[in-house]
């Protein structure tokens, strides 16, 4: 990556709120904000990064080819992705769960109400495998209509060919928003799955994987510890707290000991925000889709949201 002078970083190739192209093209979303404190954290420059939209199908072959460098695509963490892949997963970017949404007209309040139902899925993700399972325990039956793009899936269920499409609930308030009549449909309270979504790298390169998690736990870290973006130079100056000046570089050789400068999580920090900040301007309060912290919220919040501390 420092010779060819940017990272290659796998995202979504349309899904808003986490990784999404506009007219002028420039990238933006959750997971685009993670990519370029990456980028910020090991090249010095949170604009040394190259989005590369990859769907469902083909990220696990674009990672493990080399195309990319990192996968930062709204991707569940499996033991076989890991173990039968080769993948490893840097932690839990976004705590999720699989759901439904539904046309209103339906009079459907729950998932448990969908027998017989018409799902759409989208191909090459383990939404299919997880209603299988849901609805066999359940003992009920469903048809299943693939897709291999989201805009043909959504298309689709907007016309009524499917009664359901079931994705990560994150996923379903953005697609929501695409629909010709988005308060004609709701999206159903049930989770039916956990879907422990994070940045993937290849297995073999050590010193990377602790670079991308240790990016991500400084971004959780930072907001823990209340270092904002605005922030993070002052406090490197300013700051007592043994915490903060350890995660801004004052103490310790931890940028040193994965080969990087003091600086690299004053420079994570300062690309994108703490994860608070992230999550609130993408998905949160102060974007469309208005989603709440929830189980993202700090472990000392009310969520399950944890970072290892630097020291």
């Amino acid at each position: 990556m420092k010779a060819r002078g940017k990272l290659l970083c796998g995202v979504n190739p349309g899904l808003l709120g986490f990784a999404a192209k506009s007219a002028d093209g420039n990238w933006a979303g959750f997971d685009v904000d993670f990519c370029r404190a990456v980028a910020a954290a090991a090249l010095g420059d949170s604009g040394k990064v190259e989005f590369v939209p990859v769907n469902a199908q083909e990220r696990f072959d674009k990672l493990k080819s080399g195309a990319i460098d990192l996968l930062a695509r709204n991707t569940t963490w499996t033991m076989e992705r890991e173990t039968k892949l080769g993948l490893r997963f840097a932690g839990v970017s976004y705590h999720d769960g699989q759901g439904f949404i539904v046309k209103k007209l339906l009079g459907v309040n729950s998932a448990l109400n969908l027998t017989g139902a018409a799902i759409c899925f989208l191909s090459g993700t383990t939404t299919q495998a997880n209603v299988e399972d849901f609805f066999r325990e359940k003992q009920m039956t469903f048809a299943p209509v693939m897709f291999d793009k989201i805009g043909d899936l959504v298309k689709a269920f907007d016309e009524g060919r499917c009664d359901t499409y079931t994705a990560d609930l994150s996923q379903l308030y953005a697609v929501r928003l695409q629909l010709a009549n988005p308060d004609d449909s709701s999206v159903l309270p049930d989770a039916v799955s956990k879907e422990p979504l994070g940045p993937a790298v290849r297995q073999g390169d050590e010193q990377w994987f602790n670079i991308v998690r240790w990016t991500l736990f400084a971004l959780v870290n930072g907001e823990e510890l209340d270092v904002r973006a605005s922030e993070a130079d002052r406090l490197k100056a300013e700051s007592t707290s043994p915490a903060i000046r350890r995660l801004l570089g004052v103490e310790g050789t931890f940028g040193a000991d994965m080969g990087l400068d003091p600086d690299w999580a004053v420079r994570a920090i300062k690309a994108a925000g703490h994860y608070g900040e992230i999550f609130e301007r993408n998905l949160g309060q102060g974007s469309v889709l208005k989603i709440e912290r929830g189980m993202n919220a700090l472990w000392n919040g009310g969520g399950l949201l944890y970072a290892p501390p630097v020291r």
